[in-house]
């Protein structure tokens, strides 16, 4: 049961961070979806950013971010949840649906393939050219105790 926590957890964050046009594009080599209904949403609303001084200290409110979320269910009653950074409310419409769709044991493995493996595929593509243009960048200091 874990094992299946953990794979929606990492399927519902990728899509979270994903725009609506990188879920888009990869859904044409996907199965269809399935008809859906909506329960709640999509809406935009604000959510309160929380911080702690040094990463351990007191915390404190650190400002207000743009949340729109949204939840679906399918025919056979499965409810789909997703939560999204901004105001798209297209995104968190359709991540909603495929978090109800990745639920369904025999659609998995075909949106697996298609939608999120590609997704992440990018994510890590993204994230390591980001990590060299960061390294590109880095200074090397040198204290006079080193120079002895």
């Amino acid at each position: 049961m874990s094992e299946d926590i953990e794979a929606r957890r990492h399927w519902m964050g990728l899509l979270a961070r994903s725009s609506h046009d990188a879920i888009q594009a990869r859904l044409h080599d996907a199965p269809p979806l399935p008809t859906h209904s909506r329960l709640r949403g999509p809406e935009t609303g604000l959510v309160m950013l929380r911080g702690r001084a040094g990463g351990d200290g007191g915390a404190f409110n650190l400002s207000e971010m743009t949340v729109t979320r949204c939840a679906v269910t399918l025919e056979d009653g499965t409810v789909g949840h997703a939560y999204v950074a901004g105001r798209d409310r297209q995104q968190a419409e359709l991540a909603a649906v495929l978090d109800a769709a990745l639920q369904n044991a025999t659609l998995r493995p075909a949106l697996m393939s298609t939608v999120i493996e590609p997704l992440a595929a990018q994510e890590a593509e993204h994230r390591a050219r980001e990590a060299r243009k960061a390294a590109a960048t880095r200074v090397q200091f040198f204290t006079m105790a080193n120079m002895r």
